[in-house]
């Protein structure tokens, strides 16, 4: 057990672990994401299909969050994004609790989704900031880790206090949130030196931006299965609950049962590494695809909580085999001059699942029916797992071309050499990742 942990958490730099930490807090009171969909229908009245609409402009306005904050991490700093969004989530966290009307909620929930997901490149970036590639699988793993001994926590205590007051939910919520940007500006520094708004370009060098990241077809390629597969995904957080109070169950139910999932990754996640190190990414995320869609397929059969948890637990294997690969193979198509971009864009993915996710599911479960919705998904699930095996070899040789061109000795210039276009050298890291990092502001 002590080799075990020393291999799984060992040698990791300080800086990972107040992210670490702030992960977890922050993910301990993500009470309103969870319960968004039960607070519009069962507090608010509202219709699916109106549920639905303002969960998915909480995607939208996620869109713009991810690729706005995918350029501030590159030019402004991660930290001072980190900073600024995880404050302006909090505010807006609070005026969606008080907001009453369905416009005024349908623009905090833009807003919030804007702010809340602006983190999301920063963060990443920090993380392949700080951690050597050759430790990035565990790193990802961990924080996976953390983010759902969160969330299996803050499902049940949402469940719990919804019944006591809904806006308790915004509350708490706000209140993690702010307590995540205290440890990030008490514990964290600044992990690469910003470029900077307005700095003269060398016009000898291609200029680099998001454009770069659109233009890589592999990248893309990548980024559209994503899209499908968390499509599929966050169906547990729109239209899953939904389904459960169709069934007559209540909220503190779908928190228990949906909570599995946390506790799922909590005691198995930690041992996957392990279980895919060395294994083809491709034919790993083609399984785990394959596994998601079963999932969410039988939800169509099911009718009582343990039959819910059931479905849980097998889409929940395929998340676990999902993550850690993904989050690797984004670091490893990433260029370390446009890091943040790149996870910008890829966060961009998920941010439109968050759009089509709820405004598509809400739209077939009024008009089709539940069953078409959950063996649509499924249908999903199996077209994404084709993809992946056509198009992983590609990403391979990407990949390799990218290490081989970071691994090429280049002089060290006075400041930090623009990027080439996708395909050139990469600049090395501004500040490497080495026990330096590890200090505290």
């Amino acid at each position: 057990m002590r080799s075990w942990l020393r291999e799984t958490a060992g040698g990791l730099p300080t800086t990972f672990w107040y992210l670490w930490t702030g992960t977890l807090v922050n993910r301990l009171g993500s009470f309103v994401i969870i319960f968004m969909a039960i607070y519009l229908t069962s507090e608010r009245h509202f219709t699916q299909t109106q549920a639905g609409l303002v969960i998915g402009l909480f995607g939208l306005g996620s869109a713009a969050g991810v690729t706005v904050g995918g350029v501030l991490a590159d030019r402004w700093g991660r930290r001072p994004t980190l900073l600024t969004a995880h404050l302006g989530a909090a505010t807006m966290l609070l005026a969606m609790g008080f907001a009453r009307d369905l416009w005024t909620i349908t623009l905090c929930a833009l807003v919030l989704g804007f702010f809340m997901d602006a983190t999301r490149p920063a963060f990443q970036a920090m993380m392949v900031d700080v951690v050597p590639e050759r430790d990035r699988l565990r790193a990802f793993s961990l924080n996976y880790w953390a983010i759902n001994l969160g969330f299996a926590f803050a499902a049940v205590l949402a469940g719990l206090a919804a019944q006591a007051d809904f806006l308790l939910l915004f509350v708490v919520d706000a209140t993690t949130t702010v307590a995540t940007a205290a440890i990030i500006f008490a514990k964290v520094r600044e992990t690469r030196r910003p470029q900077g708004f307005g700095r003269r370009r060398d016009t000898s060098t291609p200029a680099v931006g998001l454009h770069t990241v659109f233009a890589d077809r592999v990248f893309v390629g990548f980024l559209l299965l994503n899209l499908l597969s968390a499509v599929i995904f966050l169906q547990h957080i729109s239209m899953l609950p939904i389904a459960m109070g169709q069934d007559g169950l209540s909220p503190s139910t779908f928190g228990w049962v949906i909570a599995l999932n946390g506790v799922l990754i909590v005691a198995g996640q930690l041992f996957v590494p392990r279980l895919i190190r060395g294994r083809d990414r491709s034919r790993t995320l083609a399984v785990a695809s394959l596994v998601t869609g079963l999932g969410f397929g039988l939800t169509a059969a099911a009718d009582a909580p343990w039959l819910y948890a059931v479905t849980v637990l097998i889409w929940t294997m395929g998340e676990m085999l999902t993550s850690p690969s993904n989050a690797t193979l984004i670091a490893e198509l990433s260029p370390s001059a446009i890091r943040g971009r790149y996870q910008g864009v890829f966060s961009l993915s998920w941010s439109g699942a968050a759009f089509l996710a709820p405004t598509l599911g809400g739209f077939v479960m009024q008009h089709g029916g539940n069953t078409a919705l959950w063996l649509g998904t499924a249908g999903i699930g199996a077209a994404v797992a084709v993809g992946h095996i056509l198009s992983g070899p590609s990403r391979e040789r990407r990949v390799a071309t990218l290490a081989a061109a970071s691994a090429s000795p280049a002089p060290a210039p006075p400041a930090p050499a623009p990027t080439a276009a996708l395909g050139a050298a990469v600049a090395d890291e501004a500040v490497p990742a080495t026990d330096d990092l590890s200090r505290v502001s």
